[in-house]
């Protein structure tokens, strides 16, 4: 299959939606589905580890499920969540982690300034290989987890889902056309935590209660070095 990455034109993060992962931020349950985008740039594919945390950085992890746009006889535009054949458009899944510079992102919503910063960092979108629709026989029944140094921090079933998927794509074609190669990131369930440099992680997800293979990603987490590059001050 061709990469993810070069293929991508955006990358849609659907945010706060599993109603845990709420809590656990402190944040506030949103009413319709929230989502911000990350670069593609950012997209670190299988086996291109590791992932850099930059200087004065607080990195935290979140596992999600992930959604490949396919090709499409017409533009993927104002679609309705009732159209039995939504879900068409989804040419594979894939699972993701969606890193986040969490201090960074703290301070600049303290602040009311734009996050872009905290969820744009290169190597701060690591993606699985790509998994075919017939692998996963429903997305709002299957197990993601993630662990780190072999301790499971991050497993539930996407059926936790405050928004699903048909909705999701609806909101989000509202606003902007879905084309071939986009990534949508479905939210992150509860047990978000930091990790750092040393640090090992694994991710993976169960379909039916089988091991679906194309999804097992282990990255090592290195601690960016030297004088140049980015370091976190206040703004």
């Amino acid at each position: 299959m061709a990469s993810l990455k070069a293929n991508a034109r955006k990358v849609i993060c659907i945010g706060r939606n599993y109603a845990d992962h709420i809590t656990e931020l402190n944040s506030a349950r949103p009413s319709q589905p929230f989502f911000f985008l990350k670069p593609t740039s950012s997209i670190l594919p299988p086996g291109k580890g590791p992932i850099i945390r930059p200087r004065g950085v607080d990195l935290h992890y979140e596992v999600e499920l992930g959604l490949v746009i396919g090709q499409t006889s017409h533009p993927l535009k104002n679609l309705s969540a009732n159209d039995s054949k939504i879900l068409d458009c989804i040419r594979s899944y894939f699972l993701s982690i969606d890193l986040t510079a969490r201090n960074v992102q703290n301070e600049a919503k303290k602040k009311g300034l734009p996050w872009s910063i905290a969820k744009g960092f290169d190597t701060f979108l690591p993606i699985s290989q790509e998994i075919p629709r017939d692998r996963i026989a429903d997305p709002h029944d299957v197990e993601i987890w993630l662990s780190v140094n072999d301790e499971v921090k991050q497993k539930d079933n996407s059926n936790l889902m405050l928004f699903n998927i048909p909705r999701i794509l609806s909101d989000i074609s509202k606003v902007m056309t879905l084309e071939e190669g986009d990534l949508v990131l479905t939210g992150t369930p509860k047990g978000v935590g930091p990790i750092k440099g040393g640090d090992v992680v694994k991710c993976g997800l169960l379909s039916d209660g089988r091991e679906v293979v194309e999804a097992n990603m282990l990255l090592d987490v290195v601690d960016a070095d030297g004088d140049d590059g980015y370091i976190f001050k206040e703004t």
